[in-house]
């Protein structure tokens, strides 16, 4: 006798929670919150997952397997290379919607950094973004939106870089909206590299 179908999968579960989480930090963030949101009861959750860090975990280890196919999809939503880098940079933005959702942010970052066993799914996010970007860069410069002698390895982790520095930033200063903010700094990490007639 096969085993009775889940009403719920486990990827609602992971959206419902990722929705509580963008409008909630770590501390106010319950299960109840998160059944509640998924239409179910708290003891669904329990019963799937364990406990709350349980969930999180989990919901950090299915983001880490996704981050490569994140910008792969992107990849395929444009038909400029660069178009998808640029695409990234928006994307990343949302994490800075306001100031107050870069600061839940943050305070899950804290998370990440601090527990060693969320941080292994932060690493593992981190290097397959990494490369997700250097396929990126190697495929602008192999369409000639890019300069020919570019190091794709090095440009993948400034921008890397870059891009975060510019999140927090952009919480300093406020001026126009993130993704503006943050699109003019890859601007200008770009702007070296791109053929004569692009600047």
């Amino acid at each position: 006798m096969s085993p009775r179908p889940r009403k719920v999968t486990d990827s609602q579960l992971f959206a419902a929670t990722h929705a509580v989480m963008s409008r909630v930090g770590p501390r106010e963030l319950t299960l109840a919150a998160i059944a509640k949101e998924a239409g179910v009861t708290a003891a669904v959750l329990v019963q799937r997952f364990g406990s709350k860090r349980a969930l999180l975990l989990a919901l950090s280890e299915k983001y880490a397997s996704a981050a490569g196919e994140i910008i792969a999809a992107l990849a395929k939503q444009h038909a400029s290379p660069l178009a998808a880098l640029r695409a990234y940079a928006d994307c990343m933005a949302g994490m800075a919607a306001s100031p107050a959702a870069l600061a839940r942010s943050l305070a899950y970052l804290q998370i990440d950094l601090t527990d060693p066993d969320f941080r292994k799914h932060l690493v593992r996010q981190a290097r397959a973004t990494r490369s997700g970007l250097r396929r990126l860069i190697t495929a602008a410069s192999d369409a000639g939106e890019l300069a020919r002698d570019v190091k794709p390895a090095q440009l993948a982790r400034t921008i890397e870089a870059v891009l975060g520095g510019s999140m927090l930033t952009w919480a300093f200063y406020r001026e126009r909206t993130a993704a503006q903010w943050m699109r003019a700094d890859l601007e200008a990490i770009l702007r070296p590299y791109l053929p004569r007639r692009r600047r």
